[in-house]
């Protein structure tokens, strides 16, 4: 009788033992895969990135002068879902897209100052106060930064409304969260936050409000001599279009486009990172994880755990296996 429990017992522990053997494999594989996918392929994105070298030594005369160099990112349309438009689960896949993405680049290449070029909200033209509050405060954790980062944030039309849907509340709202300033100065360098949406309007009205804006800023450019009336950039940087373009205005003057930094817009976001000195600067694009490289990855992770599922449970013939006894039938031929 005792010799009849013991090979029960036995037959029921090997079965046991596979299905936790099978298990454990499978928890491991979609951890490493969940890790690998949501955690360190933002790593490897944006590790291999660079800042660019640019000229530091400037010469004033015969007297040359060693410049300091301001590290600055820039990106664009983050188009962070309202209450309206976006299924929950686009809006809880993209934000963490792009949190873990921005928290990755801070970590990895220590910026001094991050510039977001318009359109932060998808639907801040149109959202109610309650929607307004939870939009910033999510914003607000995506985009946390150390005290030492400065973040900059110009309105889009997203955020404020196209020229004929503006007013005086939604602009307010605006710069109350992220600031009136027309005019940031870091390093010898002056930076000029321009709302371009005020200038795409035809109403006389908003195209001289936001010409007196931008004569106020050129009167406090030119303080010593008020000698310039108008501003006259080197380099000019703007969102709005998704993509990355590059023209030159009156020949000389050239202007950026900065890509989309959600993966609702485009497969492959990206952003721009500058390195910029009082008489110089030069620019660089740093790609983030391609959208479709993921999704390929997760569907393998679901073929490979299909197969391994069928190879426990006898269903399959394990690939290994299969291998190993074609090669023994070759070596006893």
């Amino acid at each position: 009788m005792a010799m009849i429990e013991v090979g029960f017992e036995r037959q029921n522990f090997y079965p046991l033992k596979r299905k936790s053997a099978l298990l454990l494999k499978l928890i491991a594989v979609v951890f490493a895969v969940l890790l690998f996918c949501e955690f360190l392929i933002y790593y490897l994105a944006i590790f291999q990135c660079n800042w660019p070298e640019v000229k530091t030594t400037a010469y004033d005369g015969e007297q040359a002068s060693h410049e300091p160099v301001l590290k600055a990112m820039f990106l664009a349309d983050t188009h962070l879902l309202g209450e309206f438009l976006g299924h929950w689960l686009d809006k809880l896949r993209r934000e963490w897209q792009m949190e873990r993405a921005f928290q990755t680049a801070l970590w990895l290449l220590q910026p001094e100052v991050v510039f977001i070029l318009g359109d932060v909200f998808d639907e801040g033209k149109w959202s109610t106060p309650e929607a307004w509050a939870d939009d910033v405060e999510r914003f607000q954790k995506m985009f946390r930064h150390p005290s030492h980062v400065q973040l900059k944030v110009v309105a889009g039309n997203h955020d404020i409304g196209f020229h004929y849907e503006m007013n005086t509340y939604k602009v307010e709202r605006f710069e109350k969260v992220f600031s009136s300033e027309r005019l940031f100065s870091w390093k010898g360098i002056n930076f000029v936050m321009v709302n371009s949406v005020a200038m795409n309007g035809d109403g006389c009205g908003i195209c001289s409000e936001a010409e007196a804006e931008l004569i106020e800023v050129s009167h406090r450019l030119n303080c010593s001599r008020e000698l310039l009336w108008w501003l006259q950039p080197r380099l000019v940087l703007s969102g709005h279009t998704h993509s990355a373009c590059e023209v030159h205005h009156g020949g000389r003057v050239p202007e950026f486009s900065v890509p989309s930094f959600s993966w609702r817009n485009r497969n492959n976001p990206s952003f721009i990172m500058g390195s910029i000195t009082p008489t110089d600067y030069a620019l660089s694009k740093c790609y983030l994880p391609r959208e479709d490289v993921v999704l390929v990855i997760y569907c393998g992770a679901v073929g490979f755990l299909v197969v391994l599922t069928l190879s426990h449970l006898g269903l399959l013939a394990s690939p290994f296996l299969s291998g190993l006894n074609l090669l023994r039938k070759r070596k006893t031929r």
